[in-house]
């Protein structure tokens, strides 16, 4: 994950945002096995610094980006599958660019808020205990961060 050089303002005070990069202790222990499962009719949530990145690399926004009635971005999908999966090759083209949630996947959150590996996965199994926590960790700040700016840039009424 690249390093977030962006800052909020909330309330007229500038914060820098929160760092979302992986602990050094940890390993990357799950190997991906290009089953496509995670690519397919994805509902990724992307953080502004998400877009920005994936703007950088020569993506229009309307391309890659939906929202929903909630005011959060998303991954696209074309026909099934995310925007940027390739089929032929079996890989994201974007994969060292890709959204934070994509790189966490297949760490999830129930609608309880408990940390859980998606069963869709055929690797979710590979993960230690220590990922888990430690990915779970990282998307609750991611998640945290996201509805904050979708709060942000909806206008209240």
């Amino acid at each position: 994950m690249p390093p977030l050089n962006s800052r909020w303002s909330v309330l007229g005070v500038v914060i820098p945002f929160p760092s979302f990069n992986k602990p050094r202790c940890l390993g990357d222990s799950m190997r991906c096995s290009h089953c496509e499962k995670c690519c397919e009719d994805t509902q990724m949530e992307l953080c502004k610094a998400d877009i920005k990145r994936l703007e950088r690399r020569g993506y229009e926004r309307g391309d890659f980006l939906s929202s929903g009635t909630d005011g959060i971005p998303r991954l696209r999908n074309v026909g099934a599958y995310c925007y940027f999966y390739d089929h032929d090759r079996k890989r994201c083209k974007e994969y060292a660019s890709r959204p934070l949630g994509c790189v966490i996947y297949p760490v999830n959150l129930t609608p309880e808020g408990h940390v859980v590996i998606d069963s869709l996965c055929p690797e979710g199994d590979t993960l230690t205990r220590d990922e888990i926590e430690s990915e779970g960790r990282r998307l609750r700040r991611l998640l945290d961060t996201i509805n904050m700016e979708a709060r942000e840039s909806t206008p209240s009424g």
